[in-house]
């Protein structure tokens, strides 16, 4: 759930997700869209070797790993002109993860969480404008203030 969210306020607009089929994640992401704005759809994908290999006929993929070379090291050389796939895993990541990955992306070589790695990542894929978004068809919305909390209510 936490790294949909993340995806979704950092201004992704697509996430596919493996593993088990989770309808009632699908329906929570789905009401933070409704109540939240968009655009943000969440995608079911049972064989993730196909997609990732289908990805590479068109885009890049990104395996976000405590393992590969130092962000610092190697963003640069991620083509800018194609479409990027970040691949998370929240478990033991399939050695095949690596293999078909174009890059092994470490935001530092030491345990952390997927979430921090993806954030990361995706602020500097999208040069920190993904923070700035506007999204569309939203009823609720953050007032920010330095104090307290605020959320305006109205209807896209």
């Amino acid at each position: 759930m936490h790294v949909l969210l993340a995806s979704r306020a950092l201004s992704v607009s697509e996430a596919v997700y493996s593993g088990q089929r989770d309808k009632s994640l699908e329906e929570r992401i789905q009401g933070v869209v409704d109540r939240w704005g968009g655009p943000f759809e969440v995608k079911y994908e049972r064989d993730w070797r196909r997609m990732m290999q289908n990805w590479k006929e068109r885009g890049v993929v990104c395996h976000l790993t405590m393992y590969g070379i130092n962000i610092n090291e190697c963003f640069g050389e991620i083509p800018k002109e194609k479409p990027v796939l970040a691949v998370v895993g929240s478990q033991k990541v399939h050695k095949d993860a690596f293999q078909l990955a174009d890059y092994n992306i470490a935001i530092g070589n030491q345990p952390h969480s997927e979430i921090a790695a993806l954030a990361i990542f995706l602020d500097r894929l999208f040069g920190g404008k993904g923070l700035k978004t506007e999204f569309e068809k939203g009823r609720m919305r953050v007032a920010p203030r330095e104090r307290g909390k605020k959320v305006t209510f109205g209807i896209p």
